[in-house]
């Protein structure tokens, strides 16, 4: 059987993305790994500490960029995080000072919202009805 262990985020700046990561999101750190110039660095949720892990990946190779640029460019988010109610979860993240590219918005069985994770990727929310 497989499973997803590991899926990964590249971020401009990995210490910045793991203070965004843990102190907005509230996800906890799992791993921090030396691992070259760079760390080995994931988080987790703390619904799940052993559950899927979120690596905070630098963006070093050259192609990363243009990859990377080009979703947030179009709107486009990277990833969804499940959140139990986004409208609440808005308005929390909105009182830490994360910004949001889509408000909280009710599409039908699912409201999603999209935020700028500070590391130059769109995450969206999202809670199915």
């Amino acid at each position: 059987m497989i499973r997803i262990h590991v899926t990964s985020v590249y971020v401009d700046d990995q210490a910045k993305a793991l203070a965004f990561y843990t102190e907005k999101l509230g996800f906890i750190k799992k791993t921090d790994l030396p691992a070259g110039d760079a760390r080995w660095l994931t988080v987790v949720s703390p619904a799940d500490p052993d559950g899927v892990e979120l690596l905070l990946e630098p963006a070093g190779h050259p192609a990363t960029g243009p990859f990377q640029q080009a979703p947030v460019a179009d709107g486009i988010p990277v990833t969804s995080f499940a959140v139990d109610d986004v409208y609440a979860e808005v308005e929390r993240l909105k009182g830490l000072g994360v910004e949001f590219t889509q408000e909280a918005t009710d599409m039908g069985p699912v409201v999603t919202a999209v935020l700028d994770d500070t590391c130059g990727n769109l995450i969206q929310l999202a809670a199915m009805k």
